[in-house]
């Protein structure tokens, strides 16, 4: 089974107070599938891996077997994609985690799109952050 997973972070101050959220469709279209959640303090770039996390774990429980990851993080994508090398040490654990997890489905893609184009995840970190107290 295949599902689209659209997978956004963010942090307000980077680093700040970060959430992350997962999206997850049929490839129809049919939410399937929501979560939201804050994670304490963290950059941007560890909040979008988280979230990549999250996504994956969420379409695990679920049985899919492929995934399309839809972000609007370029370096997470050219980074999992193997276009840009991890330097980060915050980063590296999250990106071998975030591998590892991809290997255990059959078919996988990660993408970026622009923000407009994931404003369902979007909008849920900012739920998430809105209604925390930090």
């Amino acid at each position: 089974m295949k599902l689209i997973v659209h997978v956004d972070g963010g942090a307000r101050g980077n680093p700040g107070p970060a959430a992350i959220a997962a999206v997850l469709s049929s490839p129809e279209g049919d939410v399937v599938d929501e979560a939201k959640e804050t994670i304490g303090v963290a950059s941007n770039n560890v909040a979008e891996y988280r979230a990549l996390l999250l996504g994956l774990e969420r379409a695990k429980s679920l049985g899919a077997t492929e995934v399309e990851v839809v972000n609007d993080s370029e370096l997470i994508a050219k980074q999992i994609n193997g276009e840009y090398k991890v330097k980060h040490p915050d980063m590296k654990p999250l990106y071998a985690r975030s591998v590892s997890s991809l290997s255990e489905f059959d078919r996988w893609l990660v993408r970026t799109v622009p923000r407009a184009q994931n404003a369902h995840a979007d909008a849920l970190v900012n739920q998430a952050l809105d209604a925390a107290a930090f």
